[in-house]
């Protein structure tokens, strides 16, 4: 039983991703493919650590590796990012509305000010 709460949890790109040091992760990723040993340094954490956050997230597809002689590299796979991306994109027009607001407010604000 125990097994299967795990898979759960990781079953899909917003569980694996939930995890702290999964998200620095990925953002390290950004820059480029890295070998396992280059992630777990430049984070503080174990190789078999960070095997393990890699193993999740390329079960969930925001991750695959390539062999490169003996190492892997592992990059970002844009396809398991995209879920996130149309998610994440859905609030574009709520920033933009609350940032619209803000403008205006100080706006407002700078005007009173001169009026003074």
């Amino acid at each position: 039983m125990v097994g299967m709460a795990r898979a759960a949890t990781t079953s899909d790109a917003f569980n694996a991703i939930a995890e702290p040091q999964r998200r620095d992760i990925l953002a390290l990723l950004r820059a480029g493919e890295r070998p396992v040993t280059d992630l777990a340094q430049q984070l503080g954490m174990s190789q078999p650590q960070a095997s393990k956050h890699l193993r999740v997230l390329r079960e969930v597809g925001l991750v695959r590796f390539r062999g490169e002689g003996k190492q892997r590299l592992y990059g970002l796979d844009a396809r398991g990012l995209r879920p996130i991306h149309e998610w994440v994109g859905g609030f574009e027009r709520f920033w933009n509305e609350s940032f619209d607001r803000l403008d205006s407010y100080v706006q407002d604000l700078k005007q009173t000010r001169q009026g003074e």
